[in-house]
């Protein structure tokens, strides 16, 4: 009969369950092959969204140059806000009405998203992109926009 320590080196070389079944050539393989195309899908889906991913806000100076390159702006403040003082050729939809008009914004080219400082602008982007939209935000609003000296129709904040 063997002694103890030859039955734990026997069972121990013994190679069953599991660990046998890890150790065959096939299956080593199809583990790395797994892996691979895992790391592989990662990185093509993070090269996709690398290219769809874009600044989610501007400055007043980067939204200034849009709106002289023609982009669409859009003001989110109230009626009176907007009655008070806008920049020119801008489209008002306030914030509480703009999840129910979003079918009235542009498909097809970048919205750029205003307010009077900067808050609600964010609010309203994160609206439109939920929507599948492309908008981003302007920080500082229309307060910095009017600082800055761009173009402002009524009474200047």
């Amino acid at each position: 009969m063997p002694r103890k320590s030859q039955r734990r080196k026997r069972s121990i070389n013994t190679r069953s369950g599991l660990s046998a079944f890890l150790r065959r050539p096939a299956v080593q393989f199809g583990i790395v092959a797994m892996i691979a195309l895992i790391v592989i899908l990662i990185a093509l889906a993070g090269s996709g969204s690398s290219t769809a991913i874009q600044a989610s806000e501007i400055n007043v100076e980067q939204a200034y140059q849009l709106y002289e390159q023609g982009a669409f702006v859009l003001d989110i403040r109230t009626q009176e806000e907007w009655d008070e003082y806008r920049a020119p050729n801008t489209t008002l939809i306030p914030l509480d009405q703009l999840q129910g008009r979003v079918s009235e914004l542009p498909k097809d080219e970048q919205i750029v998203v205003i307010c009077r400082s900067g808050n609600r602008s964010q609010e309203g982007r994160d609206i439109l992109l939920a929507a599948g939209l492309n908008a981003i935000s302007v920080s500082g609003g229309l307060k910095e926009w009017s600082a800055q000296g761009y173009p402002i129709e009524g009474t200047r904040p």
